[in-house]
């Protein structure tokens, strides 16, 4: 052991890296630490935001089992000589009940925390959470910022001077389409109610097409979308969906994912009882959502996929060997 007076910058390449390395051991002792006091959590960390989850149908059992993992997480950290903000500490649940939703608070006090009380909405790297997982929030945030950066983008042209339209298409495919659909793996799969999302995202299109065009707020959608060269919103979605299915396939077999998705029922020294392979066909069929759908439809349409191919090497891609085929506006 000896002194390291060197610091890293935030936002530095290497601060992820050095973190993740300092933390292997500190999470790996954690989850050893609640095994044998057989408190049945999860913990998911990214770099400084870590979760602690609970699985129970009991919001009070559910609660003492956060609170006695909390408890072993920050003796933990300060051995390592680490702290927890606690006023950066929140509490989540999640219900599927059909009447009142009021969830007891969680004491942290005895322990050196704070009270805390449920949110209505959990925003995590990005993503905003609801009890019921409709991410209702979640689409009217990114929507309106879609809208406001249409707004933003008025000053670049209109229909008598400015940037043409063609350009404008080019804008929104690029800068308005990313921001609108940040994430939708999270909303758009199979059995999926989408009625909400579609209304607010033909709004935010319509909004754009506009803009494009210069076109009157009255015009017909079906219209000025077809001169645009914009195709439905929901088409979009599962245009992209479909060549999504590819990208887990592409991702080292220790990966996350890759295990999550395993199909295989081949017997292994430390099975996962959370991948869709320990699914029986009927629990498949009533489970919802984009794992799962990429699973089942990607082992149907990619039985032997190879991310190494020499198909998929630079200079060996369709449009690299016949060039001359292709044209862009």
């Amino acid at each position: 052991m000896f002194e390291v007076n060197v610091r890293v910058g935030q936002g530095s390449a290497l601060s992820p890296i050095l973190s993740a390395l300092y933390l292997t051991p500190f999470l790996y002792i954690l989850e050893k630490h609640l095994k044998n006091l057989k408190i049945p959590i999860s913990i998911l960390s990214f770099i400084d935001d870590s979760l602690i989850i609970a699985q129970n149908k009991s919001f009070d059992i559910s609660n003492s089992h956060l609170f006695c993992s909390y408890n072993v997480l920050s003796q933990l950290l300060d051995s390592f000589g680490l702290i927890i903000k606690h006023s950066k500490t929140e509490v989540f649940h999640f219900c599927k009940c059909q009447g009142s939703f009021n969830p007891p608070p969680l004491d942290l006090s005895p322990i050196g925390g704070l009270i805390l009380q449920p949110k209505d909405t959990w925003k995590y790297l990005g993503f905003i959470f609801n009890h019921k997982l409709t991410f209702y929030k979640h689409i009217d945030h990114y929507s309106n910022k879609a809208i406001s950066t249409v707004k933003c983008m008025k000053l670049l042209g209109n229909s008598s001077r400015g940037i043409n339209p063609l350009q404008k298409r080019l804008l929104y495919r690029c800068c308005i389409l990313p921001i609108a659909l940040y994430s939708f793996q999270l909303w758009f799969y199979n059995k999926a109610p989408l009625l909400y999302h579609m209304k607010i995202l033909d709004k935010m299109q319509r909004r754009a097409t506009i803009w494009i065009l210069g076109a009157f707020k009255t015009s017909p959608l079906e219209g000025i979308k077809a001169i645009t060269g914009i195709i439905l919103i929901r088409f979009h979605l599962q245009k992209i969906a479909r060549r999504l299915q590819i990208c887990p396939f592409k991702l080292p077999t220790n990966h996350i994912l890759r295990a999550l998705m395993d199909d295989s029922l081949l017997p292994s020294n430390n099975p996962n009882p959370h991948t869709v392979g320990s699914l029986t066909n009927c629990q498949k069929n009533i489970a919802k959502g984009y794992l799962i759908d990429s699973c089942i439809k990607a082992y149907r349409i990619f039985p032997s996929f190879s991310p190494l191919n020499p198909e998929f090497f630079p200079s060996s891609h369709i449009m690299d060997n016949f060039s001359d085929r292709f044209s862009f506006n």
